[in-house]
């Protein structure tokens, strides 16, 4: 029972950090319509065997700055500078991305699919702070702590997230093609929205570190 908690905080982390629609998720369902679920499932396996080393080592960095209160405030404030950065940005800067028609993905092997999933889960860097900050506030809250065996629970939580998150979007994304249109639409907004309320979470842990 006592990795039970950390196996599924990895596992709705993960679901949470990759539901939205982004480009790994979409990239996997376009495969699928285009290409079959084979080649789909080796492009999910490629990204997610890289997510296991990104939550893996955004982790350890947890454990290294979970006993540095400056460094966690330290990291609060520039993320609060970030995210206010951000929002700004996608409310009132950036224009609304137009949804693009159908193209043909041309036909590529097994193989090529197992590595385009790991060169796009690679650049995507968003796992690790994500993680870091995941994994700082559950041990607060003493659901996760740093040893070795709740870590690699924790990750291989995450990783299973990750692989159904995805595994999802090849199964349902027919279905959900038409509401995913309509998230493309208005993802300025969405985008916008939640890094503003990110931002204003943070900012209260701030003011209340400092004068709380």
């Amino acid at each position: 029972m006592v990795y039970l908690a950390p196996l599924l905080s990895g596992f709705i982390a993960a679901i949470i950090g990759i539901i939205p629609p982004g480009l790994i998720n979409m990239t996997a369902a376009k495969i699928n319509l285009k290409e079959g679920k084979k080649n789909a499932l080796w492009f999910v396996i490629g990204a997610v065997l890289v997510i296991f080393f990104q939550v893996y080592v955004s982790v350890l960095f947890a454990r290294v700055i979970d006993n540095r209160p400056d460094v966690v405030t330290l990291l609060r404030e520039a993320g609060f500078f970030i995210f206010s950065i951000l929002t700004i940005y996608f409310l009132f800067i950036a224009k609304d991305p137009k949804t693009k028609k159908k193209s043909k993905i041309k036909k590529s092997s097994k193989k090529s699919r197992f590595f385009l999933g790991m060169l796009l889960s690679g650049l995507n860097f968003f796992p690790i702070p994500y993680y870091v900050v995941v994994s700082v506030t559950l041990a607060s809250y003493h659901l996760f702590a740093f040893e070795n065996n709740i870590i690699f629970t924790f990750v291989l939580g995450s990783v299973l997230g990750s692989f159904a998150a995805l595994y999802s979007y090849i199964a349902f994304f027919g279905r959900i093609e038409k509401k995913t249109d309509y998230l493309m639409r208005n993802m300025n907004t969405i985008i916008g929205t939640i890094t503003g309320v990110i931002a204003l979470v943070t900012l209260f842990n701030i003011l209340n570190y400092y004068f709380g």
